[in-house]
């Protein structure tokens, strides 16, 4: 592990403490001043699965996905991919404008910085959490029980979070000298949740598009992703039974969070200048 990265880790664990409570504090704060607070972070996803479970199942008719023998409700399928979507578009959306948002905070000479950009990633947990929660009923209501491959969830969970910390360094300091990388950035993940596996299945694209395309679709660091947590309540299938898909998501990233770090620390010193 570089130097920058470990004082990162060092910053993060020494400040454990007050990165909870700010954490906390943010989650809550998101619906002030609203009549149903903190209610609307866990209703607004919910009503967004249904719209697309209805468009995609009912409406259109897409193919149910088959466990064996076994017709799958798509619901299921849905849910069990677009939960880690909702994750990292949180943290990459919050994440962004960590700096702007905080900047009475940046510009605090005794505070470090360093941590906000962990703030708004854990502050996204408490709803990924609850998503976890009702997934698993969800799926206990259609009679499949919980077993030791969906503990796989966490496995992957950590995968998003560290992911979307890494990403999070690299555009909230960049959207401070740049502000429109968050307009870039809003657009990107619009882009992304169609381009990701999460409404269709990437089995039924084998035979429409060049073999090529469909190496590129698979190097999407979140396509390890969704499919993981498919596989972990779907399929029954471990992550290491990956090895070539496992190594690289790891491998990019940690260039993700190693590149995201390095330019945070470089251009942290100029941040309250701009702010």
């Amino acid at each position: 592990m570089n130097v920058t990265s470990r004082n990162i880790v060092v910053e993060m664990i020494e400040n454990r403490k007050l990165i909870k409570s700010l954490a906390k504090n943010d989650f809550k704060t998101k619906f002030a001043g609203s009549y149903l607070g903190t209610i609307w972070a866990f209703v607004q996803p919910v009503v967004t699965v249904f719209i697309y479970w209805f468009v995609f199942d009912k409406a259109i008719g897409v193919r149910a996905h088959i466990r064996g023998e076994l017709p799958l409700p798509y619901v299921l399928w849905l849910v069990a991919g677009i939960i880690s979507w909702f994750f990292f578009s949180d943290c990459i959306s919050a994440g962004t404008n960590v700096l702007v948002e905080y900047s009475y905070l940046v510009k605090k000479v005794m505070f470090n910085i360093d941590i906000l950009p962990v703030v708004k990633v854990f502050s996204s947990i408490f709803v990924h959490a609850f998503f976890v929660v009702f997934m698993l009923l969800l799926f206990v209501v259609f009679g499949y029980l919980p077993d030791l491959y969906m503990l796989q969830v966490v496995y992957y969970s950590l995968g998003v979070l560290l992911l979307s910390l890494g990403l999070s360094y690299f555009t909230s300091a960049v959207s401070v000298f740049f502000p429109d990388t968050r307009q870039i950035v809003n657009i990107a993940l619009q882009i992304g949740i169609w381009a990701t596996p999460i409404m269709w299945d990437i089995n039924d694209m084998k035979e429409k598009i060049p073999d090529a395309a469909m190496v590129i679709m698979q190097l999407n660091p979140l396509y390890y992703i969704v499919m993981g947590y498919r596989e972990a309540m779907i399929d029954k299938v471990w992550f290491w039974e990956h090895p070539g898909m496992t190594v690289y998501f790891w491998c990019f990233t940690a260039a993700v969070c190693f590149l995201g770090v390095t330019v945070y620390k470089r251009l942290k010193i100029h941040f309250a200048d701009v702010l």
